[in-house]
């Protein structure tokens, strides 16, 4: 257990990390305002629809919240989900030639620009910068005893997971073992190594479907 010191130590720490999140959101957002603007003309002209997508995720402790992203599928892309193989193993679903993708969302997902929105999350407070992977309602349904352990942890635009394998990663065991693993590793030093190792990927769309 903490001693004074240690939970003195532990709420800096997690000061500096909701800082550097803020900061991180505004710069986030206000490169997003300009793309949300390109984004909604080449949807308008390709797939016409809502600009955004929003889905209810798990987050820190179980409590829900609504990602957001700029919508990559046709709009009723949720209904037809069965319609499509899952080609992942476990409680997540994959598939790299997704037929309900639109042409602007295969682009937006190659650059992972689909998830700049997201930096309203993290300014929210529902999300951090770096963090685990936010789960579904349905993947947490299923869970065994051991993937809780995910939930202790405030989700994240980026991870273990996205800087380490992104999509080339298929099995949500993997998945969990590096959301284990960045939980024993984390500090605020090792988020910023995430995060510019995360820009890097992106700019080499390393394991981008």
């Amino acid at each position: 257990m903490f001693n004074q010191a240690g939970w003195a130590h532990c709420s800096s720490v997690c000061v500096v990390k909701r800082c550097i999140d803020i900061l991180g959101a505004l710069v986030g957002l206000a490169i997003a305002l300009p793309v949300a603007i390109a984004v909604a003309i080449a949807n308008s002209l390709d797939n016409p629809g809502p600009l955004f997508y929003s889905q209810t995720r798990c987050g820190l402790a179980g409590r829900t919240f609504k990602v957001w992203k700029f919508r990559s599928m046709v709009t009723n892309a949720d209904q037809i989900k069965h319609l499509v193989s899952n080609q992942a193993k476990g409680l997540v679903f994959k598939n790299d030639n997704d037929p309900r993708v639109t042409r602007v969302g295969r682009f937006l997902r190659k650059t992972s620009l689909d998830e700049l929105p997201q930096f309203w999350n993290v300014l929210m407070g529902d999300m951090s910068l770096v963090g685990t992977r936010p789960p579904t309602l349905d993947e947490v349904e299923r869970y065994q005893p051991h993937h809780w352990n995910r939930l202790p942890v405030k989700p994240g635009i980026t991870g273990e997971w996205q800087a380490n394998g992104r999509s080339n990663v298929q099995d949500f065991e993997d998945i969990v073992k590096m959301d284990f693993a960045y939980q024993q590793k984390w500090s605020v030093l090792y988020d910023i190594q995430l995060i510019v190792k995360t820009v890097w990927v992106v700019l080499k769309r390393e394991g981008a479907v």
